[in-house]
């Protein structure tokens, strides 16, 4: 078993593993425990009662947390004719098709997040071995498919996430920095929590949240009380 280092001993003598944080609380207590050298990223883990296996039961979508991530994304898109014009004017950062497919089958992903406009996802295709695996195929159930490439871009931008449920059932989120007001942390966590609930399968019977995590790059695991998230 690895040793844990004296500044993680230290957080996790902070943390009473046997209690259930309200959010509030828990954010704060985040915050005091970001002691890394760097500005962590604080994420939430939310285990879901969900069977991933059965499509009826997964939950995927995105939602634009309403002070940021703490992040600017580098958004890449896929497109041509007047639509490239349209996607640099609203902020991507890399805008073609054929080009940019080679790029990425030599190795590049300098770049957080894909949209592609409908007409060239026959393009996109050819890289779906890549870009699946890594979360960065466009989907139309996420948005990143589309015409509107100028609204999806601006949404990213201002601090949109993206979430799947994994195979063991739980969401993964980053939802701001530690220098961020516990405020502001408390509204993004709400509102990743608001869009969890309002994607809730029709198939899911019993207790849909089952449990809240909060934590830093570097910290340890903080239990929140669900409903004091909603």
């Amino acid at each position: 078993m690895a040793r844990r280092s004296k500044r993680l001993r230290q957080i996790a003598g902070q943390v009473d593993r046997t209690r259930v944080y309200d959010l509030g609380a828990a954010v704060q207590l985040a915050k005091e425990t970001a002691t890394a050298r760097f500005d962590e990223t604080v994420d939430v883990a939310v285990n879901l009662g969900v069977d991933p296996r059965h499509a009826d039961q997964m939950v995927r979508g995105s939602v634009t947390l309403p002070h940021g991530t703490g992040k600017t994304a580098r958004v890449l898109v896929f497109a041509k004719g007047d639509k490239v014009m349209e996607a640099q004017n609203a902020g991507a950062d890399y805008v073609g098709a054929e080009e940019l497919v080679d790029k990425i089958q030599g190795g590049w992903l300098e770049f957080d997040r894909v949209v592609a406009c409908p007409d060239v996802m026959g393009v996109v295709g050819r890289i779906g071995r890549i870009l699946g695996p890594r979360g960065l195929m466009p989907n139309p159930k996420l948005g990143t498919v589309t015409f509107d490439v100028a609204k999806v871009i601006k949404d990213i931008k201002a601090g949109q996430v993206t979430f799947r449920v994994d195979k063991a059932g739980i969401i993964h989120a980053g939802v701001g920095k530690a220098s961020f007001s516990v405020d502001n942390l408390v509204g993004n966590i709400k509102t990743l929590f608001e869009q969890l609930q309002k994607l809730k399968p029709a198939a899911v019977k019993g207790t849909y949240v089952r449990k809240m995590t909060l934590s830093t790059t570097m910290g340890v695991g903080i239990r929140i009380d669900p409903h004091t998230a909603s």
